[in-house]
Parts: C-alpha cells; sequence; structure tokens
C-alpha cells in the first residue's frame, strides 16, 4: 500500500505542476481566460494517469489487478486535481483577483471565485474516473482464454472442449 501512494503522490506532484506550468505559460499570451485552451489539462493529465498505472503494473507484475490499477489511477488524479485547484485558487484569488471577471466576461456575468474553484475540481475529478477507468481497460488481466488453454473438438453432434 505504501508503494502504491507514494507512486500516486509523486505523479500527482509532477502533473499538477506540469498543468501549473502550462496554465502560466498560457496566462503569458492572454489565453488562460479562454475555456479551450483548458482542454489540453486533460491531455496533460490522461498521459499522467497513463504512466502512474503502467509504472505501478510493472512494479507490481503478477499480484497487478484491477482494483489497485484503478485506485492508483485515481488517488493520482484526484490529488492532481486538488493540487492545481488549490494553486487556481491562489492565483484567481491573490495573484490576478480580476481574472474571475476576466474569464466569465464572454457569457457576460461575474460569478463567484468558490463557483470556478468548484468547476475546476469538478472537471479534474471527471477527467480522472473518465481517464482511469479508459486507461485500466489496457491494463487489466483478459479473462479471455488463448487458444493454447482451450482446444475445441467436433466429434459428430457432440462438442468436445478440453483444458
Amino acid at each position: 500500500m505504501k508503494t502504491k501512494l507514494t507512486l500516486s503522490i509523486r505523479y500527482a506532484i509532477a502533473i499538477s505542476g506540469l498543468l501549473i506550468s502550462y496554465f502560466l505559460l498560457i496566462s503569458l499570451f492572454g489565453w488562460h481566460t479562454n475555456p479551450l485552451f483548458s482542454l489540453f489539462n486533460g491531455v496533460i493529465t490522461g498521459f499522467g494517469i497513463y504512466e502512474v498505472i503502467k509504472g505501478f503494473k510493472l512494479r507490481e507484475k503478477d499480484a497487478f489487478t484491477y482494483a489497485k490499477g484503478f485506485t492508483t489511477g485515481i488517488v493520482t488524479g484526484f490529488v492532481a486535481t486538488l493540487l492545481f485547484t488549490l494553486f487556481f485558487g491562489i492565483y484567481a484569488g491573490n495573484i490576478n483577483p480580476t481574472f474571475t471577471d476576466s474569464f466569465m466576461g464572454p457569457w457576460g456575468s461575474s460569478t463567484s471565485l468558490a463557483i470556478i474553484l468548484f468547476t475546476v475540481a469538478i472537471c479534474g475529478f471527471a477527467t480522472t474516473a473518465v481517464f482511469t477507468l479508459s486507461f485500466m481497460q489496457l491494463f487489466k488481466k483478459s479473462w479471455n482464454p488463448t487458444k493454447s488453454e482451450t482446444t475445441t473438438a467436433f466429434t459428430g453432434d457432440e462438442v468436445e472442449v478440453s483444458k
């Protein structure tokens, strides 16, 4: 359990660091108020979740289960989301207090920082859940028998299956 949590926290810090770096980079160009640029956050988060599950599977080898891999992906994504949301709150509340007005400007209304932070967190949690469920389809052990495990012989009207 300690290894899984350590690996998850390590990757979560890396993911949130990349998310923060990306946000600060696009803010240099003034693009941080355009929600379209937040789509790349999904790419960063997805890549991190894929890598942490892959790394965990390589560490666990035969002890890797769907539940352990799923937990690793979810914990990593949730911690990364919480760290990024914390940064976003500090940025929008203290570093650039006019950010919320400029962000909501195209829709003609202003909203509280709490609602924007809630939205950022929910988007991160949803992205984490979707990517973790998707990537676990790649990493789970198949229940389908291979050709060497099952041989089917047809003898008349009967079907014989041997393992």
